[in-house]
């Protein structure tokens, strides 16, 4: 009953802010591309607009790992991102997962109610770190003399635009985009990245060189002062982009395009007609991206955290805990080897629990694979149709594979922290799955208006 209540309320709340309709009949994939990208150009707008009534940015920019993996821009409306939304859900999930909340994801009135659940939490979550940011004090450099007035207004913009990405994200989600909200807001996130790493033609710090690895060869190739190792390598050490960085970018990238693409065969038999054989794939990331992005998302939350209360538990404090946190470079191997060997331990162990974890809650589990074969119509050569049969069957692939896929994901996204990645490490490993996931989209909606009777079939 506490369980109930408590959804129940979340979603009365979450009914606050307006709900885009559901499109009467599937929305056409032309139409669809340009509202996504409409979405797109909102979202820009926001993550440009400074916020009004603030001196700064804030004093100790978010990390490039934050910054993508909440879609957050420092000092303006889309200060807070995906934060609030992705954090919301998360919560609610392993609440379902774990049975503290009974709610029935299967029924589509529960997962209805779930979602609005969710974005009332999204709404809780925004105001709440609103509030921080501007507590914190981080937008003023004299924050004591700044008016009541002034602080309000800040924290209505930081809330309003959590609002409006959350609303995006909705829209986009019932149809009339393509994917989701979340996961375009990372894409553009790690693209605008990764150009501004190889196109950026100033300085990040006052008589600082240029940051943009393009503009910087160029500039020095001009005043003969070329320095290759430095370029190769050694500008990783202030946090700048190499052309190691720029070749580990292209090899992940193709490695990513493979594993994504990569399948492992079951073979099934086809019962209902006739006995035919053939095969079920299981894909080799078999969690996807999913447990790289929850633990990203985890400890961008403690370090968000962290820095709001840093004035509370001291500068020294909140700098060791964010030390074992940060993603570390070569340089961090080589001057502080244990901090971080410290934080590859902590990244793996939260990737291989998270893939499990979503395993089982959102029915990718060997029972859960059982039933679906089953109720499909389809067998497992040379074993009865006995869900417990098969699902210790599927056990011997499932549970390996997600521990593998878990782990395959999270050492590619250090590999790319640790070597200077363009876009961070985990920040290619988000953006490769999201573009192959739109590729898959795009080829199944081509397929559903080349074949127009498929539509039967899909429900469109």
């Amino acid at each position: 009953m506490l369980g109930l209540s408590l959804i129940e309320i979340l979603a009365k709340i979450g009914q606050i802010i307006p709900s885009a309709p559901r499109p009467i009949k599937r929305v056409s994939i032309g139409k669809r591309l340009v509202f996504t990208v409409l979405v797109a150009i909102a979202y820009i707008i926001l993550a440009s607009t400074k916020l009004y009534g603030i001196q700064t940015a804030g004093r100790g920019a978010l990390s490039p790992v934050i910054s993508i993996i909440l879609a957050m821009q420092s000092g303006t409306f889309a200060q807070l991102g995906i934060g609030p939304i992705v954090t919301a859900g998360l919560i609610l999930q392993i609440l379902v997962g774990a049975k503290i909340l009974n709610i029935d994801l299967n029924d589509p009135e529960g997962r209805q109610k779930f979602t609005l659940a969710s974005k009332g939490l999204g709404i809780i979550l925004a105001i709440i770190e609103a509030t921080g940011f501007v507590v914190s004090g981080v937008y003023w450099y004299t924050p004591q003399v700044v008016s009541a007035w002034i602080k309000i207004a800040v924290t209505l913009q930081l809330i309003w635009g959590g609002i409006l990405i959350i609303m995006l994200d909705e829209a986009v989600q019932k149809g009339w985009g393509m994917g989701s909200g979340i996961s375009l807001f990372i894409l553009i996130g790690v693209a605008w990245r990764f150009f501004s790493e190889l196109l950026t033609p100033y300085s990040v710090e006052s008589g600082g060189e240029i940051y943009g690895l393009i503009p910087y060869i160029i500039v020095m190739a001009k005043n003969g002062a070329l320095d290759f190792w430095h370029v190769f390598i050694t500008r990783l050490a202030r946090g700048y982009p190499t052309i190691v960085g720029l070749i580990t970018s292209i090899i992940l990238i193709i490695i990513l395009s493979y594993l994504n693409a990569a399948r492992i065969n079951i073979p099934i038999v086809i019962s209902r007609y006739g006995g035919i054989k053939t095969k079920v794939p299981l894909q080799l990331l078999y969690v996807t991206n999913i447990p790289v992005l929850l633990t990203g998302i985890l400890i961008s939350d403690i370090i968000l955290f962290l820095n709001l209360l840093q004035n509370r538990i001291g500068v020294e404090v909140a700098n060791k805990i964010r030390s074992y946190l940060t993603p570390p470079t070569v340089y961090h191997f080589i001057y502080s080897p244990w901090t971080s060997i410290t934080y590859v331990i902590i990244f793996l162990v939260l990737c291989i629990l998270f893939g499990l974890l979503w395993v089982e809650i959102t029915g990718l589990n060997p029972e859960a694979q059982a039933e679906n074969l089953i109720n499909a119509g389809l067998d497992i050569p040379g074993m009865r149709r006995n869900p417990k049969i098969l699902a210790s069957y599927l056990t011997r692939y499932i549970y390996p594979l997600t521990v593998f896929s878990s782990i395959v994901v999270a050492v590619i996204s250090l590999v790319g922290d640790v070597f200077g990645s363009y876009g961070t490490g985990t920040g290619i490993l988000l953006a490769v799955g999201i573009l192959f996931n739109y590729y898959q989209m795009l080829l199944y909606e081509r397929t559903i208006e080349m074949y127009p009777m498929l539509k039967r079939l899909v429900g469109g």
